[in-house]
């Protein structure tokens, strides 16, 4: 997209409206919201568009791993979901040079599955194709330019290779993705955490079937996520460390970058062999105070960026839009929906962003006592069924109003 939304304010605009609702950012959010939508379209007679600066087939070859709960599974199967997904039924929680472990597994829950790994590409692929054969209009290579807001409805200037025009909606939906350092702002509770995430895809010599690791350091943690491969030895890689650290890894070749990476890790899957895709992004947290502005929704990354512990970004971002989803198909366009929408999101929001930033910093201070402490709580949770559950079950499916 071509940047921000920023909301400008007039006084009452006479015009018909084109949309009643319209969707800016055709991510795994913003696909999803417009699918949902079109099914109950048939019901609530919404009309729909969704716009983005990029056409469909842009992102169907990004390799990148996303990490989706078995609650999104459930939500996205009604519409679309890739068959590639590599499953997740084992997750090993520990850290590093300290005692204390948690398994989480997917039988203590009665689930076929915890959650999957997809490709980017492949989710986005496999959701545009649901929402191509709707009644969306979707309108590619196109951006949104600084919408104009009133109390009835916004009107929204748009951008194509054909030129320049406005379109008049009862609801706009900002799902555009982001960056932390491209949203830090006043309307937000924002907080960087000094850190930089390295991802990429790496190989390993003794892989453990359908097992994801969390690996808590001094420096941050590190995850892996298991996502097939030749002898399903392939896992995405999320590295945490300071910029500095970060920076140095990345220059490294990739034999010393690998030899550092088992050093942090250690060796229950063996010695890792390969890397590709490597790359670095900042990490830090924001979070609007508030979903709504009058006509005006936020949902996913453009209403939260969450550090990648625990990987709740998108899974809290598909539950926003599911709701909004709920809300638009019962309540129609008004106020009124947009407010109980805001209003069934306040919990879930509260305890996932809260829970995410409390491992972020809690798991990355190196000071013995605490390691110490974080040890008898993972060994705890082994020894308290129904507290390992329910922490488990909030990550899972977050809090259902």
């Amino acid at each position: 997209m071509s940047g921000k939304l920023i909301m400008s304010d007039v006084q009452h605009i006479e015009q018909p409206f084109d949309y009643d609702v319209a969707i800016v950012g055709a991510g795994p959010v913003g696909l999803a919201l417009a699918g949902w939508l079109a099914r109950r379209s048939a019901t609530s007679r919404l009309s729909i568009a969704l716009i983005d600066a990029r056409t469909p087939d842009a992102a169907t070859a990004d390799p990148r791993a996303l990490a989706l709960s078995h609650g999104s599974r459930v939500m996205l199967q009604e519409l679309a979901f890739p068959g590639d997904a590599t499953p997740i039924r084992h997750i090993h929680v520990s850290q590093r040079g300290h005692f204390g472990r948690t398994l989480i597994e997917h039988d203590e829950h009665e689930l076929p599955e915890l959650g999957y790994v997809v490709k980017y590409g492949s989710l986005v692929g496999a959701l545009a194709n649901a929402v191509k054969a709707s009644k969306v209009d979707w309108l590619t290579n196109t951006s949104a330019l600084a919408p104009l807001q009133d109390n009835d409805g916004v009107t929204l200037p748009l951008q194509s290779p054909e030129g320049e025009r406005t379109i008049r909606v009862k609801v706009l939906v900002n799902a555009e993705g982001g960056l932390f350092q491209d949203q830090k702002n006043d309307e937000r509770r924002s907080r960087d955490y000094g850190q930089t995430a390295i991802v990429g895809t790496v190989s390993v010599s003794d892989p453990r079937a359908n097992r994801a690791w969390e690996r808590f350091t001094a420096e941050g943690p590190i995850a892996l996520l298991p996502c097939g491969g030749r002898r399903n030895a392939d896992y995405s890689l999320v590295w945490c460390s300071s910029p500095e650290e970060a920076a140095r890894r990345m220059a490294l070749s990739e034999d010393a970058f690998l030899t550092e990476l088992g050093d942090a890790f250690g060796t229950r899957i063996g010695q890792f062999t390969r890397i590709a895709g490597r790359t670095a992004f900042p990490l830090g947290l924001t979070a609007l105070h508030t979903l709504i502005d009058r006509r005006t929704v936020a949902i996913g990354n453009a209403a939260q960026t969450l550090h990648p512990v625990a990987g709740q970004g998108l899974n809290l971002g598909l539950r926003d839009a599911r709701a909004l989803t709920d809300a638009l198909s019962v309540d129609g366009t008004r106020p009124l929906a947009l407010a109980r929408f805001a209003q069934r999101r306040a919990l879930d929001r509260r305890l996932t962003i809260g829970a995410t930033d409390t491992l972020a910093r809690l798991f990355t201070v190196d000071f013995p006592p605490l390691a110490a402490m974080r040890g008898l709580a993972l060994t705890a949770l082994e020894f308290l069924p129904p507290v390992k559950i329910a922490l488990a079950r909030q990550m899972m499916f977050g809090q259902r109003q």
